[in-house]
């Protein structure tokens, strides 16, 4: 990772910013900011509403570790999707990009990190919701953010009242609801990187028991990596719109259904994937005991052949110390475009105290076009260019491909219904409900070479460099329901599945006495997943041979598991100010197949189970808060990826294989969260996470070797701080607002099968407002400057050491193949933003 001249006093202002700690920036369990509808005491850092135990709960005596970023957090940090959270706002939070692509993201919380849920039959570890909808899907996750009153972060499994897919916890998402009363917002900004914003939020006045808001909006950056081809898109760009719609209706005052319908567009390419180094494991012909360095683990190999390692194609630049701002070679990259739509309805009708029943109904989609060039020369397949010599075999007739293009499609729609009763009976809160989700998704992948190298040679006839030429690609006729991006290419994977999925649960809360509370609940859940190949490595599984399949040892899923997932809390309020509770909690995972397989190959699912203490604490009369808790989680039957690149002629495949490792996953950790509000207007936080993680050794059956395998994404210690202060000016609402944050992150690994390590990080965020400045008739202005990764930071975020290494087997389990080492590549983190923001409240 690169340190500049500046690095000292970086690492001096983290040191004073995690020593002063601060809060409104970052809400966590005990540094949660206010949502519109909190009730707030205004001495001190105040009450904040919460939801996550399906009812209106004050955090601080809440028994769960969560976090709440709200409206003001999340724009002091200048959080425009969910990918602005990845660097590390919440500690216990990690998000990240599938490979490079924006289009998808992987989300995990406590160590419940999935490395590719990209795949149709494959479940994310941690829940996502927005108002109460679980997204089937991590596509379309990145979309930019409507007007979000807040977001919770669950921490933990809650596989009781969140169910399936929350082994790690809860995103819960919650949009601003209509007021009925006229007034909004208008914001437009303006940055580097030809970034631009605007987006405006409209309360209509309430007719006749119906209140209606609408958002739109609009968000755009240019590439901060430009591509040398002309016509060509960059890297890192994205240009997101989007609108909701949301009517309230309240014909009683016991009744209120909230419906919504958004729409949403992201166009965006990935980061740029550049060459880190070459052959640094000194990759050569002979034995493999000669080599210890040059080993792909899970393997035995005797001997390697196929090398010597090839030369680098002249004008490939080899940069593993900063960010590239141009590509070293040009080649075919157009926009990835998700498209997201949805319909919500949630209904209340409170009855009594004793009885409120809820209803919350979607429907929802996901169209993902997918075109991904970003490692151009920088990955297989490689061209021996013949440097140095009389021969060459790339010619202006037949040149040499190379530059793999990941194009893929999915389509997903999904329902979902689930029907709640909440109250309080005497000393019992309770919760009960019932939940079906029904999913279809289809997915297709192809990976053809979209650029050829011919050899350019002197006088004497001795190739000394190169031309580089588009070479066409996709022009072959393929089946209809193949989507836009794999039209007419040769077919890497096309799938389909079909999920449902049914549960019951309840929860009971027996408040013994004043100050003891004690919880149980369970959920029973049953799911169903069917799902077929249509096609692998361009063969048409639809109309091929019995003998074929049986031969590829092909089964289409056909699966259904059952799980019961049951929770207890004891809670105990020593005082006012002083919470404590322990906690035991499960959690499940459904299990799939995966399709970057030729067999469709099946994994089970896993579970989790989960000890926690904690303690919230208020005190300084209201003006600190300190929370703390530690956990213990045990998981069981992990699913773990074995991701390869298969060579078969001049065609790639993405051969991924999951299996369960079996024995028991280990998952220990601690999280700290302190809030401090030494003056009226200023307020200081530091919250921390400590996360152990240790996956037993995994036996490969292929070659008899125990294999090593971590956990993605998650680092060992993480921090984040921040500091605010608001200044008053004037006698009026004025004030001059300052905010800062630092956020850090040990090295993590990025596949489950390597001990290689990304970077570890450490970054800035900062923004100054003028806010509410009076303008006459109501009227507000409010100005802003802000800046993210201010000290322009410039570390590896994903390292992929698959090129660097010898191949996986495929025909023999002695000889390994270093024909196609290269070096790793990887993904450097986003430069400097900043920009300047106007925003009109009326």
């Amino acid at each position: 990772m690169i340190r500049s001249s500046a690095s000292l006093l970086r690492a001096s202002l983290c040191g004073l910013l995690l020593a002063s700690v601060s809060a409104p920036a970052l809400a966590s369990a005990a540094t949660d900011e206010q949502p519109a509808d909190a009730a707030v005491d205004d001495s001190g850092l105040g009450m904040i509403v919460v939801t996550a135990t399906k009812r209106e709960t004050n955090l601080q005596e809440t028994p769960i570790s969560m976090a709440v970023m709200s409206t003001e957090a999340l724009k002091d940090r200048h959080v425009a999707s969910l990918y602005d959270l990845a660097d590390g706002a919440v500690p216990s939070l990690r998000v990240a990009t599938f490979e490079a692509r924006q289009s998808a993201l992987t989300i995990g919380i406590r160590g419940i990190v999935p490395l590719d849920a990209n795949q149709p039959a494959r479940e994310q570890g941690v829940g996502i919701y927005v108002d109460g909808v679980y997204m089937g899907r991590q596509h379309g996750l990145n979309a930019a953010l409507f007007d979000i009153e807040r977001v919770e972060v669950l921490k933990g499994p809650q596989g009781t009242l969140f169910g399936r897919n929350t082994e790690g916890g809860a995103l819960s998402i919650v949009s601003k609801a209509p007021t009925g009363e006229w007034g909004g917002r208008i914001e437009a900004g303006a940055g580097n990187y030809g970034g631009r914003t605007a987006d405006a939020h409209i309360d209509l006045p309430k007719i006749a028991g119906f209140s209606i808001k609408l958002d739109g909006v609009i968000q755009h950056q240019d590439a901060t990596t430009e591509n040398p081809l002309a016509g060509q898109a960059g890297w890192n760009y994205y240009n997101r719109k989007g609108m909701r719609a949301a009517v309230r209706w309240q014909p009683t005052s016991t009744i209120t259904n909230d419906f919504s319908y958004d729409v949403a567009k992201d166009e965006n390419t990935p980061f740029y994937s550049q060459l880190l180094n070459y052959d640094p494991n000194g990759c050569a012909n002979g034995t493999q005991a000669s080599q210890p360095n040059c080993k792909l683990p899970g393997t035995n190999y005797t001997n390697l052949t196929g090398g010597p390692v090839k030369a680098l194609l002249p004008g490939v630049v080899v940069n593993g110390d900063s960010r590239m701002s141009e590509a070293d070679i040009g080649v075919p990259q157009q926009v990835s475009v998700d498209k997201t739509h949805g319909f919500t309805n949630n209904l209340k009708w409170h009855l009594s105290d004793a009885f409120e029943l809820r209803s919350i109904t979607a429907w929802r989609g996901v169209d993902a076009t997918q075109w991904d060039n970003s490692g151009g020369a920088h990955r297989p397949p490689l061209v021996n260019l013949g440097l140095g010599t009389t021969t060459s075999a790339c010619t202006a007739a037949s040149p040499c491909a190379f530059s793999r293009y990941s194009l893929a499609d999915l389509r997903q729609r999904q329902f979902s219904q689930e029907l709640q009763a909440v109250g309080t009976v005497g000393s019992i809160d309770y919760v009960a409900g019932g939940f079906y989700f029904n999913e279809h998704v289809s997915d297709d992948a192809a990976t053809p070479s979209s650029m050829g190298a011919v050899a350019v040679k002197n006088a004497a006839g001795v190739v000394t460099g190169a031309n580089y030429v588009t070479i066409p690609f996709c022009t072959a006729s393929t089946p209809a329901f193949v989507g836009k991006a794999v039209n007419g290419c040769s077919i890497d994977r096309a799938s389909e599945v079909w999920s449902k999925s049914y549960a019951a649960y309840g929860q009971l809360t027996w408040n013994a006495t004043d100050a003891l509370h004690i919880t149980v609940g369970g959920r029973y859940t049953h799911d169903e997943k069917k799902g077929v190949l249509h096609y692998s490595r361009n063969v048409n599984y639809d109309t091929a041979t019995a003998a074929f399949l049986t031969g590829v040892g092909y089964k289409p899923l056909d699966a259904t598991w059952n799980r019961f997932n049951p929770m207890a809390t004891i809670a105990y309020d020593v005082s006012n100010g002083l919470h404590v509770y322990a906690k035991y909690a499960t959690g499940y995972r459904a299990g799939g197949a995966s399709s970057r397989t030729s067999n469709y190959q099946t994994f089970n699912p896993e579970d989790v189970k989960s000890y926690e203490v904690g303690l919230k604490s208020d005190f300084w009369n209201n003006r600190a808060r300190f929370n703390l808790a530690g956990y213990i989680m045990d998981r069981k039957n992990s699913q773990v990826d074995i991701s390869s690149i298969q060579f078969v002629g001049t065609s790639s495949f993405n051969n991924l294989v999951t299996i369960n490792a079996p024995g028991i996953t280990k998952i220990r950790g601690i999280e700290a969260d302190l809030t401090v509000e030494p003056l009226d207007g200023l307020t200081l936080n530091a919250s921390y996470a400590y996360t152990y993680t240790k996956i037993p050794p995994v036996l490969i059956t292929a070659t008899n070797v125990y294999q090593d395998f971590y956990i993605v994404f998650t680092p060992r210690n993480a921090a984040s701080g921040s500091i605010d202060y608001a200044l008053p000016i004037g006698g009026g609402d004025t004030k001059l607002k300052f905010h800062f944050d630092g956020n850090y992150s040990q090295a993590t690994q990025a596949f489950d099968q390597f001990a290689t390590k990304n970077d570890s990080s450490l970054i800035f965020n900062g923004r100054i407002s003028l806010a509410d400045i009076g303008t006459g008739n109501g009227r507000s202005l409010t100005l802003s400057l802000w800046g993210r990764n201010l000290f322009n930071e410039q570390y590896v975020f994903r390292r992929d050491p698959s090129n660097s290494l010898p191949a996986a087997p495929t025909t023999s389990t002695t000889t390994g193949s270093i024909a196609n080492v290269l070096g790793d590549y990887g993904n450097f983190n986003a430069p400097r933003t900043y920009g300047v923001e106007a925003s009109i409240k009326f």
